[in-house]
């Protein structure tokens, strides 16, 4: 399932909102920012990625997770 989000989009984010299921969220993961889609698993948090050539991120109990924000729209020049 794509995103719709491609290099050089605006994204405009919402940090008030409660990341849910599914949301596409920016996360900062061991000090990097990286948006991803948020999935539950009974295996723990996978950051599904959206684009072909970028890598499902699942988070291992000995990593520092932090959603940031929850992606609201993209803006992308026509």
């Amino acid at each position: 399932m794509g995103s719709g989000i491609h290099e050089r989009d605006q994204l405009v984010v919402d940090r008030a909102v409660q990341a849910a299921y599914i949301n596409i969220v920016m996360a900062l993961i061991e000090g990097e920012f990286i948006v991803r889609r948020l999935h539950y698993t009974p295996s723990g948090i996978i950051l599904r990625a959206t684009s072909e050539g970028h890598q499902d991120i699942l988070i291992g109990a000995d990593q520092e997770l932090t959603i940031w924000c929850v992606v609201r729209w993209v803006i992308y020049k026509v």
